[in-house]
């Protein structure tokens, strides 16, 4: 793993990849009980840890940085908290899980007695043994996050607040890894690292993004493929404003998060609505008969917000299984290793694999004898087909492909209207270009 301001493209490994759930739900193990923030020797520790996988070029920037409407904050980064009673019990600690400190706490060391603690513990009576996961990134607070049971378990009387933590200048960490591709054009794989111990939101997104990265790393993808591991809304912003010189590069992309619960799958479109990979995963989708959703796209949810909004107008989608705020363990400790499973994920990375599948074989043709129907039984096209079990689907895919190889319809334009499968669509189309009758 390097730290540098510079982008070059990330070295590709020569290790066979496989990719079965079981080793993503590992990497989600190791990475569970570390403390992730916005900024911090968190993020660093988890890239540390993805950088075993795929290697990582991380970028540092500095606290203070103006990034588009934004400033970089500054660093957090905490050791130990703990509320402990009159005979030094904790019973509340920091050791015990990442959440039970609202992230971003100032330091505090204090004895108070409990109707003064009590506006600084956040609770969900709803969900009496949950603890909640929250935040104060932007407005310096300190507070604890525990069970509302433990709470109402509490005596009146004194405890000892102790929050060891610092808020100092530093920087804001991300990393980026890229897969080359034949083409400069750029396909950006976009996943947070910014949540504490929370299974699905989002470390099941960084290991499906992580075994992506493996996989296109062993072929010889159409499209150039950068995944981003960086902290949520302001690492993307702050990517966004780094790059905007070679924002043109970037064709396609998809947001990962929520990847591993037992969930079907939904996606969410770009805000255009009709762009490319909107298309594509839809037509994936359908194609698989997997129960999804299709969701328009809204200004609220992960970082497809921002590579969508109207300066850079990305064609950027989000993928997830249950979506973001939609179940009840959403940011709350029993969103845990318990709440995800390896078979869910390997699923998402399947799909995942299929639409970049698609994008990268989503050419337009042009048919080199467009006047008439050309003869195909004299090229031995009929002959190259005649033995398959979809021998009539096959052929209706070559009338089709010269019937759209017009320079303005790509192959899904093609799968869309003929109803045929990709799959098929791409092979009539390989072998129309062999036989000379179409070129992309």
């Amino acid at each position: 793993m390097t730290t540098t301001g510079e982008r070059p493209v990330t070295p590709v490994g020569e290790e066979p990849v496989t990719a079965p759930g079981g080793e993503m739900y590992t990497l989600v193990e190791r990475l569970y009980p570390l403390c992730r923030s916005i900024t911090g020797d968190g993020v660093r520790a988890t890239l540390e840890i993805v950088d075993e996988y795929v290697p990582l070029q991380v970028h540092e920037v500095p606290t203070g940085t103006r990034v588009l409407d934004w400033t970089v904050p500054q660093e957090w980064n905490i050791r130990d908290a703990y509320i402990a009673d009159s005979t030094g019990e904790r019973v509340v600690d920091f050791a015990a899980s990442s959440l039970h400190v609202l992230g971003y706490s100032v330091p505090v060391s204090a004895t108070m007695p409990l109707a003064e603690l009590r506006p600084h513990l956040h609770t969900l009576p709803e969900h009496p043994s949950w603890v909640p996961y929250r935040t104060s990134y932007y407005k310096p607070d300190w507070g604890f996050c525990l069970a509302q049971e433990t709470l109402d378990a509490l005596p009146d009387g004194e405890y000892e607040v102790r929050i060891d933590s610092t808020l100092a200048d530093g920087h804001l960490t991300y990393a980026e890894h890229v897969v080359p591709g034949q083409v400069p054009d750029e396909v950006v794989v976009s996943c947070h690292v910014c949540h504490p111990s929370l299974a699905n939101d989002n470390l099941a997104g960084i290991a499906v993004a992580t075994f992506l990265a493996r996989a296109l790393a062993r072929e010889t993808p159409y499209h150039t493929y950068r995944f981003l591991f960086a902290p949520g809304t302001i690492g993307a912003i702050t990517w966004l404003a780094r790059n905007q010189e070679r924002i043109g590069n970037v064709k396609h992309g998809l947001v990962l998060a929520c990847a591993g619960d037992r969930g079907h799958l939904t996606y969410k479109k770009s805000r255009r609505g009709d762009a490319e990979i909107d298309r594509v995963l839809r037509h994936v989708l359908a194609s698989s008969e997997r129960p999804h959703e299709i969701k328009e796209f809204a200004p609220y949810g992960y970082d497809e917000r921002q590579f969508c909004s109207p300066g850079f107008n990305l064609g950027v989608g989000s993928l997830t299984r249950t979506p973001y705020a939609g179940y009840p363990e959403y940011h709350t400790s029993a969103d845990d290793l318990d709440f995800v499973s390896p078979e869910a994920m390997a699923d998402t990375l399947a799909v995942c694999r299929e639409a970049f599948a698609v994008l990268d074989r989503n050419r337009r043709y042009v048919n080199l004898s467009p006047y008439g129907e050309p003869q195909l039984g004299r090229r031995g096209l009929y002959d190259a087909i005649g033995g398959r079990s979809d021998a009539k689907q096959a052929q209706m895919a070559m009338l089709w492909v010269l019937s759209l190889s017009d320079g303005e319809h790509g192959l899904l334009d093609v799968a869309e209207r003929s109803g045929l499968s990709f799959d098929t669509v791409a092979a009539a189309a390989d072998a129309l270009a062999a036989a000379g009758l179409v070129k992309a």
